[in-house]
């Protein structure tokens, strides 16, 4: 047996000492609070109206839907969590919580969402929603993540679903406009997450996840991230020409699209020591204020404040 499914074994036979912060860690609320901003950016963007408790109870059931996900990949990766810095003391693999307790919160939270959803919204969006978790849950994290170096690129997806199910919340389907936030986020996650990997590629080999640095190779890492930043960069500046981004997002698309560029491009000339660490961490710090920022301007320029969001972003 190896020392993953040990660790997993000796925390199913301890009394769980988790509290209700550990159940909320269980929920990634990091990425649940993303999940928000671009879910109800979907919904601003939207050609057509909602009521605002309707959509309130929408956005909620999406974050909830989110949370349960994390959960379950959090449940299912306890194994390689407990042999990684990064995440070894997440509540599974630290024992506060139990794999048994995790799956059974996960699954909970996965019907209620989608059943509400369904309720205050519509059957595709309930639909969509409930394809997502399935996505992130068993395709992305049972089978992309430990098979194929491309597990952040296919598994993208789940991440950038979220304005599909908010368009389809406020119209009953979706179109081009959920269509090209999609793309934004799928474009993203490669030169985001590869930008951590390339540090982090330590943790991975020992938790035997092919990840692209640890597969391909540093070298090849960081020309896919310039590659996929080059793509990413005009696609961004499509809500403009689309017409439902305005001229402030124009500018911020321009400008922060070129910082990310010229932030890869660093990543791809500094390729050794604490000047390439350093040049991976700048990039992946940088691209979660670069995404937040697009889909801030948006949510604005579509009337529908940052104020409304964070309530729900915060709690």
């Amino acid at each position: 047996m190896s020392a993953a499914f040990e660790t997993r074994s000796e925390a199913a036979m301890t009394a769980s000492t988790g509290e209700a912060r550990d159940f909320f860690a269980l929920l990634k609320p990091r990425v649940m609070s993303l999940v928000v901003v671009t879910a109800l950016t979907g919904m601003a963007t939207a050609p057509g109206t909602v009521h605002p408790v309707l959509a309130a109870a929408a956005l909620l059931a999406i974050a909830v839907g989110a949370g349960a996900s994390g959960c379950l990949n959090m449940w299912y990766d306890a194994d390689i969590d407990a042999l990684m810095s990064r995440t070894a003391k997440r509540p599974i693999p630290s024992g506060r919580i139990l794999p048994s307790e995790a799956l059974a919160f996960g699954l909970t939270l996965s019907v209620g969402s989608v059943l509400v959803l369904g309720l205050v919204a519509n059957a595709l969006a309930a639909a969509m929603l409930a394809f997502t978790i399935f996505f992130y849950a068993v395709v992305y994290s049972m089978w992309l993540k430990r098979w194929t170096p491309q597990n952040i690129v296919i598994g993208g997806a789940a991440g950038a679903f979220p304005p599909m199910i908010g368009e389809a919340v406020v119209t009953g389907h979706f179109g081009w406009h959920s269509l090209v936030l999609f793309a934004i986020i799928f474009l993203w996650t490669p030169p985001h997450f590869w930008a951590l990997a390339l540090v982090k590629s330590g943790d991975y080999a020992r938790a035997g996840i092919p990840m692209m640095p640890n597969v391909a190779g540093p070298a090849a890492t960081r020309r896919q991230i310039v590659l996929y930043s080059l793509i990413m960069a005009p696609v961004a500046v499509l809500p403009a020409l689309m017409g439902f981004g305005g001229a402030l997002y124009l500018a911020v698309s321009v400008t922060t699209g070129l910082a990310m560029i010229g932030l890869s491009l660093r990543v791809w000339r500094r390729s050794e020591g604490q000047p390439a660490v350093k040049a991976a961490y700048s990039l992946f710090g940088f691209s979660i204020l670069y995404l937040f920022l697009l889909f801030a301007v948006l949510l604005v320029e579509n009337g529908l404040g940052l104020m409304w969001a964070l309530p729900v972003v915060i709690g």
